[in-house]
């Protein structure tokens, strides 16, 4: 009889594993009506979504890889991307991450956890990995879902990247999984605020709100023109940065930094949010998070890790001022031309040439400056020359920029109309948009100025 009574008080007072404590958490957080309907959104709404639009004539030519969603299926996930990183993947970290401590504040069930569990660090792991495990499944339902969607609708056709030139099926393939891992380092730090924010702000909305109005203000720092040390040392710059992928030679050295500054927020945020849990007073139901904590372990180590990765990215890379300099304009304008026009050529069945025969050269002016234009806007002009093999003549063709802060642009043709105006091109899978008419690039904001 002692003995069973000794054997069932070890048993109950043993401490729960991680493996045990992590399915318990992640049967909580599916088990919820919320949790369930965004997966199922995020497994079902970006193949409708893709396969809607692609049917339409208008397309969101707006958006990065949207003008080529009739060409191929591999663009629609890309767009879905580039929605993702902007609304999506901020609001999706808030509901999971941003609620996963303080539903328990609302529910006051700390003290039953504890009793159940009876390890604050074991508590915080779990709920942790749980938390994680939602938010990597809600972005593959998103990736996996938009690329079905496009690739049952358009099919599996090549995609043109950013400077023009035409990435084989099985290269978009790769590169589309490879940008959409990218995008997994920023999640993962706003996943981290999310945390941070439910630990240090318990049972207050501002707790769940917390990782939409990071990457919010992110998203609008983005869209100012900062320099580019600044613009890069932020985590939201990588939601865009794997737009490098795209390029040829792909722009790797943004992204990689993009990606390390963002598991470094991500590892940060995550330390402050352990140590202030377990620092928590759980006897007294009332401290369930203290806006001046937030303030005083929160924002301001963030604040601090801004500006330090500010220093570290200005001061070991060549990064200064804006990055959009005039001679980059004019190799990134010049590269893409050649390769659209070579696409265009084989579109029109005419006789083939090589970007090596166009030796495409673009000379572009900012307003009215036309000796070291810099800096974003719409009133770049670029007039792009070429030559044709056995033709005496030099081809002109003159494109209206306008340059983004983050390095894209739209060119949009102005003329002569036979060479980039509007005019519908017959393919194989239909009639397209003539590819010079307008198009979409980018300027490598750590790119040299040499050719």
């Amino acid at each position: 009889m002692t003995a069973t009574v000794t054997e069932n008080v070890t048993v109950a007072t043993a401490k729960v594993s991680v493996a045990r404590g992590y399915r318990f958490e992640l049967v909580k957080l599916v088990s919820q009506w919320r949790i369930r309907l965004l997966v199922l959104a995020c497994w079902i709404a970006p193949a409708l979504f893709v396969a809607a639009v692609s049917q339409q004539s208008s397309l969101p030519v707006d958006t990065l890889f949207g003008r080529w969603m009739h060409a191929t299926g591999w663009a629609g996930p890309l767009v879905t991307l580039g929605f993702a990183g902007t609304w999506a993947l901020p609001l999706l970290t808030s509901v999971v991450a941003g609620d996963v401590f303080a539903s328990e504040d609302r529910l006051g069930t700390w003290r039953h956890l504890l009793v159940a569990v009876r390890s604050p660090r074991r508590i915080f792991v779990t709920k942790t990995l749980a938390s994680l495990t939602v938010i990597l499944l809600l972005v593959a339902g998103l990736a996996c879902s938009s690329a079905v969607g496009g690739l049952l609708t358009v099919g599996n056709q090549p995609l043109a990247g950013l400077d023009g030139h035409l990435l084989t099926p099985g290269d978009a393939a790769v590169k589309v999984l490879l940008a959409w891992v990218c995008v997994l380092a920023p999640t993962l730090a706003l996943a981290a605020v999310g945390l941070l924010g439910s630990v240090t702000l318990g049972r207050s909305p501002m707790g769940l709100l917390l990782p939409a109005l990071v990457a919010l203000a992110m998203q609008l720092a983005q869209m100012l023109p900062l320099p580019v040390a600044v613009r890069l040392a932020l985590p939201g710059y990588a939601f865009i940065a794997w737009n490098g992928l795209f390029t040829g030679p792909g722009r790797i050295g943004p992204l990689l930094i993009g990606i390390t500054v963002s598991l470094v927020w991500a590892v940060t945020a995550t330390v402050l949010a352990y140590f202030l849990f377990l620092r928590r007073d759980f006897t007294n139901p009332t401290d369930d998070g203290s806006p001046r904590r937030a303030i005083t372990a929160g924002v301001l180590p963030l604040a601090a890790l801004a500006a330090v990765t500010v220093g570290v990215v200005a001061g070991t890379t060549t990064a200064t001022g804006s990055g959009i300099e005039q001679a980059k304009v004019q190799r990134s304008v010049a590269t893409a031309f050649a390769h659209l026009y070579r696409m265009q050529t084989e579109q029109l069945n005419r006789p083939a040439v090589t970007e090596a025969q166009l030796k495409a050269t673009a000379t572009c002016t900012k307003g009215n400056v036309s000796d070291g234009a810099q800096g974003p806007g719409n009133d770049w002009r670029c007039v792009v020359s070429w030559h044709l093999p056995d033709v005496e003549a030099t081809g002109t063709a003159v494109y209206q920029l306008d340059v983004a802060p983050d390095g894209r642009f739209v060119a949009d043709g102005d003329g002569p109309k036979e060479v980039n105006g509007y005019f519908l091109v017959r393919t194989p899978n239909g009639d397209t948009p003539n590819p010079l008419w307008q198009f979409d690039a980018d300027v490598g904001l750590l790119g040299t100025t040499k050719g």
